[in-house]
Order: structure tokens, then sequence, then C-alpha cells
């Protein structure tokens, strides 16, 4: 297992036996891991939809001579005998990655804490199967899924195509019925059957089983299944998953392609863990900068502050009055007189912030008039920086605002409560640029 952080810009060196397998790895942008070629690859938030091209330019990782470099993204991949471990920068010397994970709780809206938070890939697969009821939530919302079956029947509301071989077979001597197929919608089908196996496994797992009952939307979803899925059979769970190895493929039901893909993962955790194929890329990533903006909105939301969706094009700014074209810009958050832009960068100190991320910034304050902004970016060390700098022209100022997040913890309760009184800290900063 080769273990190593995320913006790694320094490199590290890996053994000659695994470069071959890395730089397979390293060959494709993102954009370019489709979901056909690499069906046991799970990158966030790709499977999402979410966040446009941030991510699709850039590569997993870099190979150059025997050093390995790493950008934004978090997780576990593998192919053969190469396994590497992309941890946060900020994960502890121990091994525990707590702030990986709590970001993840967070914007995954999973509110548990009985997960293992160690190092390895086997905490990431287990943390798909709290990913679940995000992804089945989803997916409801597009309807239950529903497909035509051919059914048989032997009654006497005959219809659709009699089964003469069959009729024999059961209705002689003559009792009034007849056997006949029909093609039909039906529910009860290998999609929402793999849906149905899924919820079962994670009823009974020894720890993620009430993630099916934290609220009352994902109580509902899990019933419905359950109440179209009749012919459910445990023993059939290697029947089903080999019945779903071809992605879904519906313009309507896309969503359900995302679950199914969810389900697969989930279903085979084994398997992948262990690298069941030795010619698949497998593994399960996470987009940093992706990450660190969604988690910034589950509490900047309550301070009123907007959110622009990039895939979407909602709450976007148009640059021009005459609304000609679609020249939008889409700052991460803004209100009333105050921008901010979330960086999942190593910024320290203001030096160590760009010229093109200051400009952007800068043209967002023109667009909005607002008179304050600042960049948001994770830290490690134990006092929050607070750099602000007054703007020549039409004046305003810009900071640079730094959240503790590698606490030193002995659990991950701790953890969570320290990261609560730095998000209160890090919200009256961001007050106090507008007073």
């Amino acid at each position: 297992m080769i273990h190593i952080s995320d913006n790694c810009v320094k490199g590290k060196e890996v053994a000659e036996e695994h470069i071959c397998n890395l730089q397979k790895i390293a060959e494709k942008p993102i954009s370019e891991l489709n979901l056909d070629d690499y069906p046991n690859l799970l990158i966030f938030p790709s499977c999402f939809d979410e966040c446009g091209d941030m991510i699709g330019k850039e590569h997993i990782l870099e190979v150059k001579e025997r050093m390995l470099f790493t950008g934004n993204v978090m997780g576990f991949i593998g192919y053969q005998n190469t396994k590497i471990r992309i941890h946060s920068r900020f994960a502890q010397q121990d091994g525990n990655d707590y702030f990986l994970h709590y970001m993840l709780q967070r914007v995954f809206a999973v509110n548990l804490f009985d997960l293992k938070y160690n190092a390895d890939e086997e905490s990431l697969f287990d943390f798909l199967i709290y990913l679940f009821p995000a992804f089945l939530k989803r997916a409801m919302r597009q309807g239950i899924y529903k497909e035509y079956q051919t059914r048989q029947y032997n009654n006497s509301n005959v219809k659709g195509r009699v089964e003469v071989g069959r009729h024999i077979q059961q209705n002689i001597p003559f009792i009034g019925k007849a056997a006949f197929s029909v093609r039909e919608y039906a529910y009860d089908n290998h999609v929402n059957q793999l849906i149905r196996h899924t919820i079962e496994y994670i009823a009974q797992h020894s720890y993620c089983g009430s993630i099916l009952q934290n609220d009352d939307s994902i109580k509902d979803a899990v019933a419905k299944i359950r109440g179209i899925t009749p012919t459910y059979n445990q023993k059939e769970r290697r029947i089903v998953v080999s019945q779903n190895l071809r992605p879904l493929n519906h313009p309507y039901y896309y969503e359900y392609r995302n679950l199914q893909r969810l389900c697969m993962q989930i279903l085979r955790h084994e398997e992948l863990k262990y690298g069941y194929d030795d010619q698949e890329i497998y593994g399960v990533l996470f987009d940093g900068a992706w990450l660190w903006e969604e988690y910034l909105n589950t509490f900047f939301k309550d301070e009123g502050f907007k959110h622009p969706q990039n895939k979407k094009g909602a709450g976007g700014l148009r640059m021009f009055r005459d609304n000609i074209g679609y020249e939008t810009v889409m700052p991460d958050f803004y209100k009333q007189n105050v921008v901010l832009d979330a960086k999942y960068k190593g910024y320290k100190e203001w030096s160590d912030v760009g010229r093109e991320d200051r400009f952007q910034l800068l043209a967002y304050m023109y667009l909005l008039h607002a008179d304050y902004s600042g960049f948001v970016v994770p830290i490690s060390n134990p006092f929050s920086i607070q750099t602000v700098r007054n703007l020549n022209g039409y004046g305003g100022t810009m900071a640079l605002l730094g959240m503790n997040v590698a606490y030193l913890c002995t659990s991950f309760n701790e953890y969570v409560s320290c990261m609560t009184k730095e998000e209160k800290l890090l919200v009256e900063q961001i007050k106090q640029l507008n007073e």
C-alpha cells in the first residue's frame, strides 16, 4: 500500500515495480474516466453531476521518473498489485483522517460517529454505505423505476399471448383458466431488486443499519422499495448482481444509473477491496476542492450566503446588461456586500495567493458592487490567519481567511466539537469584514 497526502507537490519516491501501474492510473484526465470503461471506480462529484468541469481536466496523480505527485483528489485507488491511499494533508500522524470523514459526513448529511476513520482503503469503501441514503433519495425523486417485463399468468382474465404448451400442461382437464404471457410495466425488476438487496445488506450490517432510519424520507423510500419487490430472495444476490453488470442507460431515470453503480460497489465490497480483476482500475475518490466548497455551504447557507450551482447554471451573475448570450460568472458564495471564494489550496500567507485568483475575486466584487471579499482556506496551524488588505480604485478589502482543520484529537467526537467551534469562529471573522 502506497500512502501519500493530497497536494503532494514535492513528490514521493515509489518502488520501480509500481511505476507501470501508476502510469496506467495517471494516463487519463478524470473527465475521460467514464462509467462504461471504469465501472468500478467511483469519483465524486462526477456521479452527482453538480459541479461541471471543476476536476475534469485534472489527473488523479502524476508520475515523473520515480516520483509520485498528487493534486486535490483524495481517497483510494488500485490497479493490479498497486494500491494507493491518498489521504488529506490534514490527517493525523496516527493515520486517522478525521478531516476527510468529517467533510463527507457534513456534505452527505450523515450524522454517525461509529465508522472507522483510519487511513486504509476499507474505511473508505465502508463509507460508500453511508452515501447510500443520499443516492436513493435523489433517484426516488424521479419516481420509482419501472420497465417492461414479460410476465406469465394462468387465470380466466386472458390477455396477451396464449402459451399453448403451458396451457395443456396446467389446465387439462379444462377448469376455466388459460395460460398466457404479457409484456407490461413492472416495478419488480432487476434494478429495484438490486436496490432491495443493498437495503437488506445494509440493514444487517453491524454498525451501518441505523442509516436507513435517519429521517422520514429515507424510511419512506426504503418502505417503497421493499413493497415493490415481493419476489426478493436473499439467496439470489449473485444472480441480481450479474443482471446489473450492464449500466442502466435510460434518459429519464439517469439518477438510477448512479444509484445502481453505488449498489454494485457496496454488494461487491469484498471483491473490490482485494482487487477481484487485475485488469481493472477500482476505488473511490473525492475531489477536495468540491468537497471543501460543499462543506462550507453546510453552514454558510445559514448565514444567508448564496451558493451558485455551476453545472445547473443556477445562481450565477450575468456579466452584461443586454442579456445577449450566456456569459455568467459563478462566485462560490455571496450575499449583500460580501463575496467569498473557497480554495482548497495550501495558502498560509498572502504571498501564496495566486494572481489569477486575486483578479477573479476582484471581478466578482465589481459585478456585485461588493466592498468586502475573501479567500476561505483550510490551514493546519493552531492560529487562524486573517490577513485583510485594502484595495485601490473603488476601494474595498480583500482578506485571506484561514480555518484550522488539523486538530490533534483522541476521538472523532472530540474532533467534531473542535470543528463546530472553528466554524463559529470563521463566521464571526466574516461578519467582522462587513463592520
